[in-house]
């Protein structure tokens, strides 16, 4: 079975940038049933927080709350 990692670098600053990681993780490989994993380095790594979570809305992705809870219901981890 196809394996993939997804890493994240950029930070809340750059909403889309930030969760592109986790929208193509969530909605993307995870829907085609491949094993996916999430690292997010660096700046990245604050999205993991409450307060990100519940606020952040990238461009042209669902909010960041709605992938975090997909991420969770899909079994995708996320590692810091």
């Amino acid at each position: 079975m196809a394996k993939l990692l997804y890493v994240g670098t950029h930070g809340p600053d750059d909403p889309t940038k930030a969760c592109m990681p986790i929208h193509l993780a969530v909605n993307g490989a995870a829907e085609a049933g491949i094993e996916v994993e999430i690292n997010l380095a660096g700046d990245v790594a604050v999205l993991v927080q409450d307060t990100y979570v519940s606020t952040l809305q990238p461009l042209g992705f669902p909010p960041l709350a709605e992938l975090m809870t997909k991420a969770r219901e899909k079994g995708v981890p996320i590692f810091v």
